[in-house]
């Protein structure tokens, strides 16, 4: 994903809320929902479920949680649960797009740190190997036949597909932060941190209650976030609650009042006053030039 830009992609959004698609996972070529709205999806976002999309062919351009997003197939993006996008795709994209619930992946990886740590936020990869190519349009190919089939054991080799295109992708994006980050940022630590933060931050559980929970003591913990992000532990929690104040405020109808008590702040004054520190806007200022389409500071 590129750095942010000036401005936000000016679509409407939606919220889905379904728990779960209709069968045990939803499979369909890109063309298909890309046919269906012009070529442009409007910002959404989905609860409880991860998408997977893999492009053979085209173009894909738009944002992320605000941030733009710009690929050339082949690529791989995995969009993570909460995360608002909306893309505009080149009309002779092609390629498939997988729909899981999140608790599946858990279950079919056989831990949840896996998914909250390595899956557990959106990201696009470019740049694939052929052998890595091959390997996800195998398991793709394996997805559509036994989506579209009836065969005995159709479920079964559902799982087995969508398992191996899941430690695929982990595989791959371990390799892309490896080649990115430093070796501090690779901390162990860390990204168990932030794996239990993306399961706690709407409680305000202080530093000892993850120190606690990581086997280490708060001040070691705030170290090896530093080391590894030179932002504290508390700075990294700070900052996942106002990225998920700013999706609500730019991409939902809530009130201020609302957004507040959705991310646990029991007194609206004081997450007003919070969020105007972090952003330099109020929160009232912040969505006005949301619907604007400016990209306020963050």
């Amino acid at each position: 994903m590129k750095p942010a830009a000036k401005a936000l992609l000016l679509v409407p959004f939606r919220e889905v809320r379904h728990e779960q698609p209709d069968d045990c996972l939803h499979y369909e070529a890109v063309a298909v929902r890309g046919k269906e709205m012009d070529w442009t999806i409007p910002a959404h976002r989905h609860a409880g479920l991860h998408q997977i999309q893999f492009l053979e062919r085209g173009h894909i351009g738009g944002t992320v949680d605000g941030r733009p997003v710009e690929a050339a197939a082949p690529a791989i993006l995995l969009i993570a649960p909460g995360s608002v996008h909306g893309f505009r795709h080149a009309r002779d994209t092609s390629g498939h797009q997988l729909t899981i619930p999140s608790a599946t992946l858990q279950q079919l990886l056989a831990s949840t740190r896996l998914v909250d740590a390595s899956l557990g936020t959106s990201f696009v990869l470019t740049e694939l190997t052929p052998e890595a190519r091959a390997e996800c349009s195998t398991l793709f190919n394996m997805l559509a036949r036994e989506f579209g089939g009836g065969g005995a054991g159709r479920v079964p080799a559902l799982m087995a597909a969508a398992t191996l295109l899941a430690v695929l992708l982990l595989r791959l994006h371990g390799e892309h932060t490896q080649k990115e980050q430093t070796p501090g940022a690779r901390d162990a630590l860390v990204q168990r941190f932030l794996a239990l933060a993306e399961q706690h931050f709407r409680e305000h559980c202080g530093l000892p209650f993850y120190a606690q929970a990581l086997g280490v003591t708060p001040d070691h913990l705030s170290r090896s976030c530093r080391n590894a992000t030179r932002q504290s532990a508390l700075q990294l929690l700070h900052e996942r609650l106002m990225l998920e104040a700013r999706r609500l405020l730019a991409y939902t109808p809530m009130s201020v009042l609302e957004v507040s008590a959705a991310i646990g702040y029991q007194d609206p004054a004081y997450f007003s006053k919070f969020f105007t520190r972090a952003t330099g806007h109020s929160p009232s200022q912040y969505r006005a030039l949301a619907n604007r389409g400016v990209k306020a500071p963050r």
